[in-house]
């Protein structure tokens, strides 16, 4: 073992005491679950299932959203696998809870302190681990490698501070990076790093792409089609404070196309109704009625993203208008041909974002741009259309990367 990785292993063995103090403390401020801080010494309730087990971590939202695709691969593919789902964060573990398939389990990832992640290891004993985009954590690596666990990193980057941290490190670095049988890193930058590094990387896989286009139901698409006189906008998947500066940007049009508004929690309907009235829009909820015609229809109903995808002629992706969400998904509307429009809050997807905007496939634009970007949609319908088939064209391309990365992660279950 290098010298760093010793300093390291005896600092955070002797900081370990007070873990439970200081996690205690941020269960108070909100930040851990009160009711499982065991998981994060690596304690648990739950007893290891017989068989093969394949542990994912994602720290957060946005890589535990990855990991879905992975999850539902595995259970389709080799049903006799458990899957062990880790995450960090209240916020993802609330998401997984909903997300997760029948089969998987989820648990927080155990502090890098030398004991919790020994003893995550012995209960668990995980055939092969998958880490997403993860940041190195030297504990839970040489636990993992030394207990025979077959070790994957994919979608896998480096933050410029972590890249000059290690950089100082070399040998740590190495000697971690060589514990991995497979690296695909997010992208050709992040390639570049690793292999600076010493890594051995074996291609690029960004696991927020491989998905299927959304389905739809094509009766009821078909209902919608003869609702709307020319395609509407689609305001996707709003949170509160967003639904009125798109609807301010929606009346300020000149030329306004009928508007599908669907917020991100059907709920918030009738809330929408009402805002939408008050600026003299005459409005409809899907739920109530179906096809009935009206200056903005609200979609409060659920699994019908596709259906608005497949009608509209642009779309906005919520949920990056204010700050603290982090942006929705772009690339659902990307491989339904859709033009997208999106706010500047996307750190949930901001790789997506930056290879959408290099492709010219995406409008970023800000709050009080929003109305001027939606003006220049509709006063240039064929040039909306051909930046959709710019980000149609580009996220194919990744889509093919991940189911491919997806497949040599599989490859490595025993």
């Amino acid at each position: 073992m290098t010298l760093s990785l010793g300093l390291y292993r005896a600092a955070t063995g002797l900081l370990e005491p007070i873990a439970p103090a200081l996690l205690t403390r941020r269960a108070r401020q909100g930040k851990e679950d009160p009711a499982r801080l065991a998981e994060r010494l690596g304690r648990s309730a739950h007893s290891r299932p017989s068989g093969p087990l394949v542990w994912l971590h994602g720290a957060s939202v946005g890589e535990s959203l990855s990991i879905l695709p992975l999850v539902e691969r595995l259970r389709a593919e080799r049903p006799e696998v458990m899957v062990l789902v880790t995450s960090g964060t209240t916020t993802s573990a609330v998401l997984l809870a909903k997300r997760l398939p029948a089969g998987a389990i989820h648990q927080y990832v155990p502090v890098d302190a030398p004991g919790a992640a020994r003893r995550f290891i012995a209960r668990w004993k995980p055939n092969l681990a998958v880490f997403v985009e993860s940041e190195l954590w030297p504990n839970l690596l040489l636990e993992a490698k030394a207990a025979g666990t077959r070790l994957a990193l994919v979608s896998a980057k480096l933050s410029d501070r972590s890249f000059a941290r290690w950089s100082k490190r070399p040998e740590a670095a190495r000697q971690l990076l060589s514990s991995f049988d497979l690296i695909l890193a997010q992208d050709a930058r992040a390639h570049d790093r690793f292999e600076a590094l010493g890594a051995q990387v074996a291609g690029e896989a960004d696991l927020k792409f491989g998905a299927a286009p959304l389905p739809v139901d094509e009766p009821a698409l078909a209902v919608e089609r003869a609702r709307f006189p020319r395609p509407p906008l689609l305001i996707a998947s709003t949170h509160p404070g967003e639904d009125e500066i798109a609807l301010d940007a929606v009346a300020g049009l000149t030329d306004r196309p009928p508007v599908v508004l669907a917020p991100r929690h059907v709920e918030r309907g009738p809330t929408i109704v009402a805002l939408a009235r008050a600026r003299g829009l005459s409005v409809a909820l899907r739920s109530q009625a179906p096809g009935e015609r009206a200056d903005v229809v609200v979609a409060d109903t659920l699994g019908e993203m596709g259906l608005w995808f497949r009608l509209a002629g642009t779309a906005v992706i919520a949920g990056s208008l204010v700050p603290d969400i982090g942006g929705h998904n772009p690339l659902e509307a990307a491989r339904l041909d859709c033009p997208a429009i999106s706010g500047l809050f996307v750190e949930n997807w901001v790789s997506a974002f930056a290879g959408l905007e290099d492709a010219r496939g995406v409008v970023m634009t800000s709050p009080e741009g929003l109305g001027a970007a939606l003006a220049a949609d509709l006063a240039a319908p064929e040039a909306a259309r051909e930046r959709a088939t710019r980000a149609r064209n580009y996220v194919d391309a990744r889509d093919a990367e991940a189911r491919a990365g997806l497949s040599r992660i599989i490859e490595l279950v025993p």
